[in-house]
């Protein structure tokens, strides 16, 4: 049995976030009461039937489309390889290779997918980010070739939170479409606003995106969950094959509970977005000030402006009679005063290198393995910081 300290605080909502109360009795009523399989034809089923239609119709009206463009799969991970893979699928020909252009600094989720695009016989192009972890626009128009598919460019990143230029690389794409008349409307733009969910605004048409991902766990809704946002020209093959649910395009019995409580995580965070916005934004701001000030030489990664409100990453570099600190070790060494953090992207913890390639990619070779990343989330406040920096302190000396 391990033994934790009294106080916690937990700075890790970008890997995930606790499943809200109101969600949680939502899903309930449907994992208890009606529990009955959407597609079969009796009473049970058919308002099982009802509930998800009615949740596709509820997160279409939150993203400003229609509920026949709103998928649901296992997670924000299945949506991003359902949107790449099957978009690749559809256009691989003996006649055609599909380009795909991303950035250097997405998500393990669509990077790893875009590596086994190539092994397949497609061709990627890796856009790089600026010191300030943003891409450019004019970068991503300038990749764009005859034989362009799609680009994927993250709204914000999850592990230095800076904010992409989504609704003007979303308005340069559909300008090259207009301008060169491309067929089945490509080069087609895809999202991963899995990050994004709670503070930014998700409004399809204002992005200017055909494809947008999001991930319950990271909107304080259900684990194992996730939607596909896909215009109806988007040409996509399903990955997984059954009986052809989802209109077809990703198969396997409805998770009615998660689906239900997909719904009421987004309306939620959708009601909240504004105020814990602001209230994050000022806790963030404090939390980068004083860690800035009581530990000299480092450095905030990522732009401070174009930024998520709940993310702080420090870089924590080399200095006079000090060497660099080990991340992994003072994540756990945090651990042990009570404070829960992390060094780079969850998803790649299981990797034998799981520095962050995100900040190398900043051009800070010296930081990648000694910079720490702490996330706000509806529980933080500021009294957490404080004792955060209490703790780290104590820990790097």
């Amino acid at each position: 049995m391990r033994f934790w300290p009294k106080k916690r605080v937990f700075l890790d909502y970008a890997s995930i976030t606790p499943l809200d109360k109101n969600v949680s009795t939502k899903m309930k009523q449907f994992e208890e009461a009606l529990f009955a399989n959407p597609s079969a034809l009796y009473t049970g089923a058919l308002e099982a039937k009802e509930a998800v239609i009615d949740s596709r119709r509820k997160i279409a009206e939150i993203l400003d489309t229609t509920k026949d463009q709103i998928y649901f799969t296992s997670s924000g991970t299945e949506s991003n390889n359902l949107s790449l893979l099957g978009v690749f699928n559809s256009f691989k020909s003996e006649n055609f290779t599909p380009h795909f252009i991303t950035t250097n600094i997405e998500h393990p989720s669509v990077l790893e997918v875009f590596k086994e695009i190539e092994n397949r016989g497609g061709e990627v192009t890796y856009i790089s980010v600026n010191e300030k972890g943003l891409v450019s626009a004019r970068d991503i128009l300038n990749s764009i070739k005859n034989n362009t598919v799609l680009v994927s460019v993250m709204y914000a990143n999850n592990e230095i939170g800076t904010i992409q230029p989504i609704s003007e690389i979303g308005r340069a794409i559909k300008e090259y479409r207009s301008k060169n008349m491309t067929e089945h409307s490509i080069p087609y733009f895809h999202t991963d606003a899995s990050q994004a969910v709670l503070y930014l605004p998700l409004n399809t048409h204002s992005l200017g995106v055909d494809i947008m991902t999001i991930d319950g766990i990271k909107m304080y809704g259900p684990r194992g969950a996730g939607i596909l946002f896909k215009k109806e020209f988007v040409k996509i093959q399903p990955i997984i094959f059954g009986g052809g649910q989802e209109k077809g395009l990703r198969s396997g019995t409805e998770n009615v509970p998660a689906i239900v409580g997909l719904a009421k995580a987004l309306e939620i965070a959708e009601d909240k977005k504004e105020s814990e916005s602001k209230r994050l934004t000022l806790i963030r701001d404090y939390a980068i000030d004083e860690i800035l000030k009581n530990f000299p030489n480092s450095d905030l990664n990522g732009s401070k402006e174009k930024r998520l409100p709940n993310n702080i990453n420090i870089c924590f570099p080399a200095c006079a009679g000090r060497p660099k600190i080990d991340a992994e070790f003072v994540v756990v060494a945090l651990d042990v005063h009570g404070v829960s953090a992390s060094y780079s992207s969850s998803c790649r913890t299981l990797k034998e290198d799981s520095s962050s390639y995100v900040v190398e990619s900043l051009g800070a070779k010296d930081c990648r393995l000694s910079s720490l990343r702490f996330t706000l989330g509806r529980e933080s406040t500021k009294a957490d910081i404080d004792f955060l920096i209490s703790c780290l302190k104590k820990v790097i000396k």
